[in-house]
């Protein structure tokens, strides 16, 4: 039990990375005209567990923060994901 929270916090921090490094990627190819990184992939990153990397490097780089679908769906995704956590983690103690 104690390997997999282990391996699962590893998994948190590299996507979180992953995600807050997208949107400081997207941000500036933005800013230069250059090709960008669609937002289902940054939806993507968010929805496998990067949602708190997503949502910091929305408002640390100030990207698609007057997008609802972003200021909204970045933080509706991320408690959803903490309720799927603690009804996980519930079961696992029970």
């Amino acid at each position: 039990m104690e390997n997999i929270l282990m391996y699962f916090i590893i998994y948190l921090i590299i996507i979180n990375l992953i995600a807050f490094l997208a949107m400081y990627i997207d941000k500036r190819k933005a800013r230069y005209g250059k090709w960008r990184i669609p937002e289902q992939s940054l939806f993507f990153l968010a929805l496998i567990g990067g949602s708190i990397g997503a949502i910091a490097g929305m408002y640390a780089f100030r990207h698609k923060t007057k997008k609802l679908r972003f200021s909204i769906g970045f933080p509706v995704i991320l408690i959803l994901q903490i309720i799927l956590i603690i009804s996980v983690w519930n079961d696992f103690i029970i």
